[in-house]
Formats: structure tokens, C-alpha cells, sequence
């Protein structure tokens, strides 16, 4: 059985805890690892390799840091197919989304390659008489990312290169059911020239996610994941005076007016909701059928989901690959059930999917519910599952008070062909990402992520300016440079420009 080992100070090493969990394949449904979980004196010991680091790597220039980055991002894109095929066979994904998956975090690396450029500071000469004040921003120190495992590559990627490239020091904590993507990551920064112990990945479970909350030596930490995880998180983090960027769950609507080209909303209806098995933050889980778009919405997505091709995410052929893990395949029955029993329609229902070949997968098929209501568990819940709710409003304001009632503040999108329906929508819905006839409206690289409400802890959104904000703090230099003969006198009132 292969073992999974920890990334510390430029090497793969063993923990000193003898606790494992198994690394399944969820196509299989075959444990094929297992992976070490990391007891607090392995986090200290990898923290303390990211704090003797920070002192040179703070210090390198950004033509350094920036020559890194170049080399990481090239090694990055000559290893996709290979950082695919590990998320694949652990998380579940076809391959062509695992790719896709790579490339939006390669996206976030190409941004900091630009860190000469996004840390520029500011420069005001002559604010008072021979007196000019400039302003720079340092890094912060270790800092750590904890994330989920339906993105092992492009989640963690939204941290580290923006963190690095700041000058700080990472210590990543990935998710234990996927964790071998994060340690090809640790080799290819090693092969681009990151010094030893900038970069480190200790795996684990809440053991772990506890030593790096309490560290003393951990300035900030990142999260990605469920609400009530990132509210724990935040919480525990902030108690010892860290920063946090805590991302929460989702319950993402979509928004189909009827002057919509329902063909086109379908379409991407069903690859929003489906697409990655419906494992994403930003799925939609939720359409709003307004008016007399709702049977119409219905037809068309039923029709849509039942021709999904599901099986191993190894054959090109397939569209959706089974979930994570047995348990998660539990949960998401049991919630479709939930619905049916409480009154929803189920006009598609992958309950009871068998692919052949491989008939111990975890696999759940595209489910539909009609009729749904917003006091129903399978809509009050995150279901991270292919599972899409129908509700009906009468109209796109009712469309609108009924995504703003819901506790999450992630994503959400309207479909329409109405320039004033889409502005009172982007301007009305209190969400953090928009889209409009996009249904998955994920910021490029440049702009930041991140939710509102429940979505979000924290007061930063992650990688973009933001991020840049995140792992960096400003430094105000007011400087005069007298000549001897024309030194100003020393004043006892509160200083002001003359």
C-alpha cells in the first residue's frame, strides 16, 4: 500500500504519528493509499522550518521571487496532464475538468508572476517642506492554507503563489481524501528554485487544522470549505490574533426569466450543475423558473441531465464522474429521498446508478427536483452533489428576495435577454460573484473570489488585489533629510504640514 508522506524543508518526510487514513479511488471504490495524519509536533516542526525560512526568502528581491514563479509556472504547465490524472484518481473528475481545473490555477500564478509590479508603493514628495512620505508593504511571515479536497490543485494555487511571491512562507494543509497533487505541487516549486522550507504541505485532519490555529508562529491562515468549518476557523484563528480568509459553503441559484433562450440556459443549467459531480462552490444547485419559463425550464434540464454521460473520469467519453467518497454518495441519496418524501418531483433521479465495470464506484447520477420549496431540506442544505432544485418565482423581484433570503452569499446568476432585468439583478442580489448568462462566474485571476454572508469569514476575498492585501501590511515612511545648517526646530505640538 502506497503511503503518503508530508512536505517539510524541501523533502518528503514521514510524521511521528503513526495515524493513516485511506486515499480511495472513487471510480473503483478501491482504497489505493493511504496518508499520513500529521500530530501537532509535525506541524511545529514544519511551521519552524517555514519561520527560519521567512528570514532569506522576505528578503529576496522581487526579480528573484518573480524569476521563481516564471519557472514554477512553466513547470506547472509541462505537468498537467500528470497533476490531472492525480486528481482524477482521487477526487473523482473527468480528466478534461481536472485539466481545466490546473489551468484556472495556473492563472492565479501568471498574476504573481507580476509581483514587481503589484507591490509598487506609493511616493508623495514635498508633503511639507523637505519632508516626503512613501509607503511599501512587507510580508507578514508563515502563513497557511487549509483547503478542500474538490479542487486539490487550483484552491490551493489561489494561496500559495500570491503568498510566496509576497515573501511570505506557506504551509499548506490539503485535504486527506486527495492529498498526492499537493506533494507533486512541493516537488515542481523545489525543481523551479524555491528555497527549501518556503513551501511545505503537512497532511492531516482536525489535529492538524488545530496546531496550525493555535501557532504562535502562523501569522494568517486561508480556508476553503464547509460554513460551519470556516466559522470554527475563523473564530479559533482570530482568538489568537491571526488574520483569516475564511470561505464558507454555497447554495448558488440560477435565475431563468422567460424571454431567456432556454436552449442556451439548459445547456449550461445542466453543465453548472453537474459538471464535477456537482462538487464545486460554485455549482448551481438552485434554478429560479420565473413565470411562465417554469415547466419549459423543467422539460428542457430533464431531458439535459438524463443524456449526462457518467462513469471513470479516465474515459474520455464520460461527462461526470462518481463523488468523493461512499459516505458523500450516502448523504446525497439520502437528501434526494428527503425531498421526494417532503413534496418535491424528482424528474430525474440518480438514485440507484450503476456503471458498469465498475459497480463499487461511488457514483451518483444527475438528479432533478421539481417543485422544490425553500423549507425543504435538500434546499436549505448544501447538498455538494448533482443535484439540481426547481423553484418557481412569479417574477424576476420575487426571483431576486428569494436568493437574498437564503443564508449564502456565494454565486449566483440570471439568465435573460433583458439589459434591465440583468442590471436590477446585479445590482439587487446580495451575492459576492454575479453572473449574467454565465452560470459559473468565476473572477479570472486578476479580479479576487469570494462570497458574502455565510459564504465569507473574514474581511478579504482570496488570491487578485485582495489576496495581495491579504498576505502583505503596509508600511507609512515620513522622511526629511536636513542640511546641517538649515535644521528645523523640534516642535511640541502635534506635528502638521507647513
Amino acid at each position: 500500500m502506497k503511503t503518503i508522506e508530508h512536505w517539510i524543508d524541501g523533502k518528503a518526510s514521514a510524521a511521528s504519528s503513526t495515524r493513516t487514513a485511506p486515499v480511495f479511488n472513487p471510480a473503483t471504490g478501491a482504497q489505493q493509499a493511504e496518508v499520513l495524519l500529521a500530530a501537532k509536533s509535525d506541524v511545529d516542526t514544519a511551521v519552524d522550518a517555514a519561520r527560519r525560512a521567512f528570514e532569506n526568502w522576505s528578503q529576496a528581491s522581487l526579480s528573484q521571487r518573480a524569476k521563481v514563479l516564471f519557472a514554477f509556472r512553466e513547470l506547472v504547465n509541462a505537468n498537467v496532464d500528470q497533476l490531472a490524472g492525480l486528481i482524477t484518481d482521487e477526487h473523482g473528475k473527468v480528466l478534461s475538468d481536472a485539466a481545466g481545473e490546473v489551468q484556472r490555477g495556473l492563472e492565479v500564478v501568471e498574476f504573481a508572476c507580476g509581483i514587481p509590479h503589484l507591490l509598487k508603493g506609493d511616493y508623495s514628495d514635498q508633503v511639507s517642506t523637505n519632508i516626503d512620505t512613501f509607503s511599501f508593504r512587507e510580508p507578514l511571515g508563515v502563513v497557511a492554507g487549509i483547503t478542500p479536497f474538490n479542487f486539490p490543485v487550483m484552491v490551493p494555487m489561489w494561496m500559495h503563489p500570491v503568498a510566496i511571491a509576497c515573501g511570505n512562507t506557506f504551509l499548506l494543509k490539503p485535504s486527506e481524501r486527495d492529498p498526492s497533487a499537493s506533494m507533486l505541487v512541493a516537488e515542481l516549486w523545489q525543481r523551479a528554485g524555491l528555497p527549501d522550507g518556503v513551501f511545505n504541505v503537512v497532511n492531516g485532519d482536525k489535529d492538524a487544522v488545530d496546531a496550525i490555529l493555535d501557532s504562535p508562529d502562523v501569522a494568517a491562515v486561508s480556508f476553503v470549505g464547509s460554513t460551519p468549518i470556516a466559522r470554527y476557523i475563523h473564530q479559533r484563528a482570530s482568538a489568537t490574533g491571526k488574520r483569516v480568509q475564511a470561505l464558507g459553503g454555497a447554495k448558488n441559484h440560477a435565475i431563468v426569466l422567460p424571454d431567456a433562450d432556454l436552449d442556451f440556459a439548459s445547456d449550461h443549467l445542466v453543465a453548472a450543475a453537474f459538471g464535477s459531480a456537482g462538487e464545486r462552490c460554485m455549482a448551481i444547485s438552485a434554478a429560479v423558473a420565473v413565470g411562465a419559463a417554469g415547466d419549459a425550464v423543467v422539460d428542457a434540464v430533464t431531458a439535459k441531465a438524463a443524456a449526462v454521460k457518467v462513469g471513470s473520469g479516465r474515459d474520455a467519453g464520460n461527462e461526470m464522474g462518481p463523488v468523493v467518497t461512499q459516505a458523500a454518495r450516502e448523504r446525497i441519496v439520502g437528501l434526494i429521498g428527503s425531498g421526494e418524501r417532503q413534496g418535491a418531483r424528482v424528474t430525474v433521479d440518480g438514485r440507484g446508478l450503476v456503471v458498469s465495470g465498475f459497480e463499487d464506484g461511488f457514483f451518483v447520477g444527475p438528479t432533478v427536483l421539481d417543485q422544490v420549496t425553500t423549507d425543504m431540506d435538500v434546499y436549505r442544505e448544501e447538498i455538494f452533489g448533482p443535484v439540481l432544485s426547481v423553484l418557481r418565482a412569479d417574477t424576476v423581484d420575487d426571483a431576486i428576495a428569494l436568493v437574498n433570503a437564503n443564508p449564502y452569499g456565494n454565486g449566483t446568476a440570471i439568465f435573460t435577454s433583458s439589459g434591465d432585468a440583468a442590471r436590477r439583478f446585479q445590482r439587487g442580489v446580495k451575492v459576492g460573484m454575479i453572473g449574467i448568462n454565465v452560470p459559473v462566474p468565476v473572477p479570472m485571476a486578476y479580479y479576487s473570489f469570494g462570497g458574502w454572508k455565510d459564504s465569507l469569514f473574514g474581511d478579504k476575498h482570496v488570491h487578485g488585489p485582495e489576496g495581495i492585501s491579504f498576505y502583505t501590511r503596509a508600511k507609512v515612511v515620513t522622511a526629511r533629510w536636513p542640511e546641517r545648517h538649515h535644521a528645523a526646530e523640534a516642535s511640541y505640538h502635534f506635528p502638521t504640514a507647513t
